[in-house]
């Protein structure tokens, strides 16, 4: 007797989500147009990962200078520090690390900032390095913004858009429907099979195992970026006070501006300088000045260093002048890993008035502070640079298997995009997650409506099958 086979689910299934070819069509555009940028991110954030230490290679002279005995008072070597820069005007004084440290004095000088090093036993000025092209701020920029500014940063806010839905549509491919016994493909790559499936094992297994690292990623940086940055900043002039000041950048940021803010003036507020070239967006204010340079009370700098000096700051730390006369100094400590950070105000006696630590933060503030740490490896030491790494490797390696597959599957003078469904069906349940996360990320919003148009005008090419 034969028993009627049920197909409702397997209808309902196909109402309610897109073909196997069609999520693969999404994937290979996605891919095809976002793996570059990814390849080159893996490669900029492998570098900026070891920052601490590449900054310490590249310093390692000045901080391991011959000095014995006495050293100047720090009025003195900031005097020193402004005399080698003729015009400029003080703006940080950082702790030195060690008592062989040479100090570093940063100055403003137009609207750069200049980091000039003394010796402090001797006061001679033995370096000077614009703060914009010190090595970690290069490899910031190129990371974040491509070297291109703000354009930059939303260029790189878009390929985090297209590496969602890479995750996403890679996810649905991997997924093992039906398979039984032998996990080869799925939770380990069949590195003996050799040629296309060896390349497919390995972008498809490593990206199953590394999706979730990625997703955190994605969202850690998400506060750093153009759009979603200014973005959680309407928010909170909107509703109300859901973040305090952040001490992270939300895309282009002069150095000058990150070490005023460190001295009061609030360095997020001034992500929008120099954007006279950039059309304005509602919510999105033009930022106020940082506050105008003051003349340096020396005696108020020594003992407010002296203080600092006992504080017990994770390093780097920062002295920053009062934007204002009779307000406070401000004593920072400005480490990468967010949880230690703590800025303390100090009188011009050296009494300490008041202390802003990270616990004092809201917590949507600490939760981006967590993700902001984790996201630069300097949350838990070593071991989270390790992660990091094999994350981005993970991705390096993922980009040039799919390479390597696209270059074999297409045949000359084509693209080789996969060919899909006659009818187009995307699926009332995948439309739903479309638009509620082109709601929750403008730009994924617009990649997801790129990806759809592109499917639907890429004609199916002869053998791409």
């Amino acid at each position: 007797m034969n028993i009627p086979h049920d197909t409702r689910p397997r209808r309902t299934m196909r109402a309610l989500w897109p073909d196997y070819r069609m999520v693969w069509r999404w994937h290979f555009i996605a891919g095809l147009l976002c793996l570059p940028f990814v390849a080159f991110l893996s490669l900029t954030g492998s570098i900026y990962l070891f920052r601490p230490q590449i900054d310490d290679l590249i310093d390692w002279r000045y901080e391991h200078l011959a000095t014995k005995g006495e050293v100047a008072a720090p009025s003195r070597v900031v005097t020193a520090a402004l005399a080698a820069v003729p015009g400029s005007h003080f703006l940080a004084y950082e702790l030195p690390r060690t008592s062989h440290s040479a100090v570093r004095v940063i100055v403003s000088h137009g609207g750069d900032a200049i980091r000039v090093y003394v010796d402090p036993q001797s006061l001679a000025v033995l370096k000077q390095v614009s703060e914009e092209y010190r090595f970690e701020r290069i490899i910031f920029n190129l990371h974040g913004q491509l070297l291109l500014g703000n354009a930059g940063s939303m260029i790189v806010e878009m390929v985090a858009s297209w590496t969602i839905v890479l995750v996403v549509t890679g996810l649905y491919l991997w997924w093992p429907r039906g398979r039984t016994g032998r996990s080869g493909g799925i939770a380990y790559p069949r590195l003996a099979a050799g040629g296309r499936l060896r390349l497919r094992d390995l972008h498809a297994v490593t990206g199953a195992w590394l999706s979730i690292f990625v997703v955190l990623f994605l969202a850690s940086g998400l506060p750093w970026s153009f759009v979603w940055g200014h973005a959680l900043q309407s928010i909170e002039k909107t509703v109300g006070r859901f973040t305090a000041i952040q001490d992270w950048e939300i895309g282009h940021v002069s150095a000058r501006n990150v070490i005023a803010g460190a001295g009061g003036a609030p360095a997020a507020m001034d992500a929008m300088a120099g954007m006279k070239d950039m059309p304005s967006m509602p919510g999105m204010d033009m930022p106020p000045t940082p506050a105008a340079d003051v003349p340096v009370d020396g005696a108020a700098l020594d003992r407010v260093v002296s203080t600092g000096a006992t504080l017990g700051l994770r390093y780097p730390v920062l002295v920053t002048p009062p934007p204002q006369a009779g307000r406070a100094w401000r004593v920072r400590s400005d480490t990468q890993d967010r949880p230690w950070r703590m800025t303390v105000d100090v009188s011009a006696n050296g009494h300490v008035e008041g202390r802003d630590t990270f616990a004092d933060k809201p917590v949507s503030d600490r939760v981006i502070g967590y993700g902001v740490a984790a996201h630069e490896g300097q949350l838990f030491g070593i071991a989270n640079q390790i992660l990091n790494l094999v994350v981005a490797v993970g991705l390096l390696g993922m980009s040039i298997a799919a390479f390597l597959m696209w270059t074999r599957r297409r045949l000359p003078g084509h693209i080789g995009v996969p060919a899909s469904l006659p009818d187009g069906r995307i699926g009332g349940a995948a439309m739903a997650c479309i638009v509620v996360m082109g709601i929750m990320l403008p730009e994924l919003g617009a990649a997801l409506v790129v990806i759809i148009l592109l499917s639907a005008l890429t004609r199916p090419e002869k053998g791409s099958s």
